[in-house]
């Protein structure tokens, strides 16, 4: 079988030898030789390459040009120089995301690196000895949290209300949450909890990605909001979404879920315009990323005839995303509507199958004087209401400490009627 290369060595001396070693080999062929990473990416993005060999030093190599190769079905090799400085190169190329790497005294080995099947992601480093098989993933440690996506279609159902509930909540709880603000149309969990941040978590998370540091450094992207919740805050602006990679919001929560609960808020939109086909991130990527990683997608929906409507609508446009079965939330429930919760209930049965079905009754008093204060719902009325019934969204969603938090707090139980 053949594999079509392309090569960028950004001028280094050991680019004849690669040259030779491909006219040499059987089965590989250089479809070009690229000058720069843009020409790199640019050939990439015809479809017509299936691996390419890159110097670790070349300019502009991190997370998102390594991301932007894989979409377009390149697999990326390195070459590293020898010696002392090797090291060095292959910690730029892990960081970028590169793992598989030639060093420059054993190019013999590079055949291998480029049609070695991706049977477990990419091949361990094979710049000495033989080509090192694909490592054995180690079986990851018991998580003591879980991912909890927040979304809910168009309309402003509350997505961004119940999130910020729902984390404080568990909080209160003394469970360790990570409230992270994923809403591509512009970050709304920093304003409406006062918290004031001259740089954006989000960016800066995004900024640590791509140098590979995200993991060692993600407590710096953090505002602590208490003592139990830290807040990874939106973008600034919605028009800064571009600077924002695919899988962003994977590598905060498995960040986030290492040491507790992990809730994030997202956008209302689902589609895609397209720009994924030429390796760039979507707009609503962060959205579409967020409900990938989740282990609960809670669903926020409005119960006017339009709201209904649409949550019915985003239901069915949800299955096609993710296979978890979602837990609903109609917010803003009132008598004035002129239907019951079970009548409702009943008609969200009727489009697709649910975890649940639960209510939050309207409470925008409570909702107003939080937002002016820039305090939780639960620190300007803890036995309110819509805190209550956010509180029994919590038994749902983490009963295995539901007893040990009604004991520590000594709160009478939720009344059943507030989430069903």
């Amino acid at each position: 079988m053949t594999s079509i290369v392309l090569l960028a060595a950004a001028g280094a001396g050991w680019e004849p030898d690669v040259l030779g070693l491909l006219e040499r080999t059987p089965g590989l062929v250089l479809l070009k030789r690229c000058v720069d990473l843009d020409d790199l990416l640019a050939a990439a993005a015809s479809g017509q390459a299936d691996a390419a060999v890159v110097a670790a030093d070349l300019s502009g190599l991190d997370a998102t040009a390594v991301d932007q190769l894989r979409q377009h079905g390149v697999r990326v090799v390195a070459v590293v120089p020898p010696g002392p400085a090797a090291d060095a190169a292959r910690s730029r190329a892990a960081r970028a995301g590169v793992r598989r790497v030639v060093a420059e005294d054993s190019l013999g080995q590079l055949p291998a690196a480029l049609t070695a099947p991706d049977e477990t992601g990419e091949t361990g480093e094979t710049d000495s000895g033989p080509p090192v098989e694909p490592p054995v993933p180690h079986a990851r440690e018991p998580l003591r949290g879980r991912v909890i996506t927040v979304w809910g279609p168009a309309g402003a159902p509350g997505r961004t209300t119940v999130a910020v509930g729902l984390a404080a909540e568990l909080a209160r709880r003394r469970l360790t949450t990570v409230l992270v603000d994923a809403d591509p149309y512009g970050g709304a969990v920093a304003p409406l909890l006062g918290v004031l941040d001259e740089v954006s978590g989000l960016l800066s998370a995004g900024r640590l990605s791509s140098a590979g540091e995200l993991p060692e450094r993600f407590p710096s992207v953090l505002r602590t909001y208490g003592s139990h919740l830290g807040v990874v805050t939106g973008l600034p602006r919605a028009d800064r979404w571009p600077e924002l990679r695919a899988g962003l919001v994977g590598e905060i929560a498995e960040c986030g879920r290492a040491s507790g609960y992990v809730v994030v808020d997202t956008g209302f939109s689902l589609e895609e315009d397209g720009a994924e086909a030429l390796g760039r991130t979507t707009r609503n990527q962060l959205t579409v990323d967020a409900l990938a990683v989740a282990d609960e997608v809670v669903v926020v929906g409005a119960p006017d005839p339009v709201g209904l409507s649409r949550l019915a609508r985003g239901l069915v446009d949800l299955r096609e995303r993710t296979a978890l079965t979602p837990y609903v939330v109609v917010n803003r429930m009132r008598p004035s509507l002129g239907w019951s919760e079970r009548e409702i209930a009943a008609m969200l049965d009727g489009v697709v199958r649910t975890a649940g079905v639960g209510f939050l009754p309207d409470d925008q008093a409570t909702v107003d004087r939080a937002a002016a204060a820039g305090r939780s719902l639960l620190e300007v009325a803890a036995e309110g209401a819509l805190p209550r019934a956010l509180a029994g969204l919590a038994d749902q969603l983490a009963p295995t400490v539901v007893g040990r938090r009604a004991d520590r707090s000594g709160r009478r139980p939720r009344r059943r009627s507030a989430v069903r």
